[in-house]
């Protein structure tokens, strides 16, 4: 009896309708994602007048998503292992949608701090199921670029959040922008017909002919005769220790990547969380400061499509210092007084230089580590950026309560990005040091 590797299949198949299908349904997935995170800095500067919050307790406020999000991607992505990616995504997806909703009659602060939290928990699950079944089903060749694109939902997610702001925001009120989760729901039964599950659950659970039917769909054409059995070549293993993300030659880099990933959320979320009311307070008006948010997050889908394709093609870590180099010098001139274009582009790099970055970061710490640990490493480092995601609207906050005149706010931001392109120097560094080592022997 003959066998088929479906990754193989998957790696080498040619990019058509299928592949159109399951990334348009993921960026769709990541839309209503990337809406439901920048909800909160769209609605801040109102709900602080109407609740009388201090800019502290507003920035405590808009961390909960961001706890939420910790806690979904850990036991979410555990369970999609078990129940199939399809129905994990599904789960999240209903459940941030109806948590968001209830949101929209939340009367206090601690009511609307607990369904914000709840709604983190499927914004953290859906995010990496989403990404990991676009990874799953992207050709091999193009991988980065799929994925890149896809995850530019996101944004886009978030640049419609802040449009919709500027007009239902003044007519309808803010709990109008929480109600508008409603309208994602009517799609369910569509995601569920359309989106495929993951071809690696259906095998490993025995359903070969739901999994031939898939194949036939990637790669029309594919003949496979009835007695070929279906496998695949990451057979599940235990759980990797974290020590091991420390060994042969990796801790220098591994904690290189953690401050990373530190940074860089801790400028995304401050950013979203924060630009509306700091320009608010500059004297814009809410409609200017939201069309602000407005060219973040068009910036954000512009340097995720860049992001992927220059890290396929140039060296990923010497775009990143790039990247965090020059979203430093343009968060930190935001608090300058320019004119209405240069502020917009400002803002539009800040976007693609922050935003657009989070995927290199992925793709870089999955070539760091190997097969057997690329879960475990993944794991951490993006549980480390969590991290910084959650401090960001608290800094904010404390930065705001503090007083201090508008251009420091921004160059403080700005400061993880000079951090950031430094760890990724020593990255660098400690990557050549490793290939000049291990080339010894060779030589000798």
């Amino acid at each position: 009896m003959g066998t088929l590797d479906v990754h193989a299949i998957v790696d080498n198949a040619r990019f058509g309708r299928f592949h159109w299908m399951v990334m348009l349904w993921c960026a769709l997935l990541l839309i209503f994602d990337g809406y439901d995170l920048f909800i909160y800095g769209v609605v801040l500067p109102v709900i602080m007048q109407e609740w009388g919050l201090t800019p502290l307790q507003a920035g405590a406020l808009g961390s909960y998503a961001l706890f939420g999000m910790m806690f979904g991607a850990l036991v979410f992505g555990s369970l999609a292992d078990r129940i199939g990616r399809k129905k994990g995504i599904a789960i999240c997806f209903v459940l941030f949608s109806v948590a968001t909703i209830i949101n929209g009659f939340a009367s206090t602060p601690t009511e609307f701090a607990v369904w914000r939290f709840v709604a983190g928990l499927g914004c953290g699950g859906l995010m990496p199921n989403a990404v990991a079944l676009m990874n799953e089903y992207a050709p091999k060749r193009m991988r980065s670029t799929l994925v890149a694109v896809m995850f530019s939902g996101y944004s886009l997610g978030g640049l419609i959040c802040a449009g919709a702001g500027i007009y239902m925001l003044p007519a309808l009120g803010w709990q109008s922008m929480f109600w508008l989760a409603t309208l994602p729901l009517l799609l369910l039964p569509l995601i569920l017909y359309y989106l495929p599950e993951s071809i690696v659950f259906l095998v490993r659970q025995g359903r070969d002919e739901q999994a031939r039917a898939l194949l036939q769909r990637l790669q029309p054409g594919l003949v496979m005769a009835a007695g070929e059995r279906l496998v695949v070549d990451d057979q599940k293993q235990a759980a990797a220790s974290v020590l091991e993300l420390f060994r042969e030659g990796r801790a220098v880099r591994t904690v290189a990547i953690w401050v990373a990933f530190f940074c860089c959320l801790l400028m995304v979320y401050a950013l979203s969380s924060w630009l509306p009311k700091l320009m608010a307070s500059a004297g814009y008006s809410l409609g200017s400061s939201l069309s602000f948010l407005v060219a973040l997050n068009l910036g954000g889908i512009l340097g995720a499509i860049s992001g992927g394709w220059l890290g396929d093609r140039l060296n990923l870590t010497k775009v990143m210092i790039a990247y965090f180099l020059i979203a430093a010098a343009a968060i930190s001139l935001l608090g300058f007084n320019s004119p209405a274009p240069l502020l917009y582009l400002l803002i539009g790099v800040a976007g693609a230089t922050t935003i657009g970055t989070q995927i290199l970061l992925y793709a870089c710490a999955a070539q760091l580590y190997g097969l057997s640990i690329r879960s475990t490493g993944l794991g951490w480092a993006s549980g480390i950026g969590r991290n910084g995601a959650i401090v960001g609207p608290v800094l904010g906050g404390v930065l705001m309560g503090v007083g201090l005149p508008l251009h420091l706010n921004f160059v403080a931001f700005a400061i993880s990005g000079v951090i950031a392109a430094l760890a990724m120097a020593v990255f660098a560094v400690s990557a050549r040091r490793r290939a000049f080592t291990a080339a010894l022997p060779a030589q000798a």
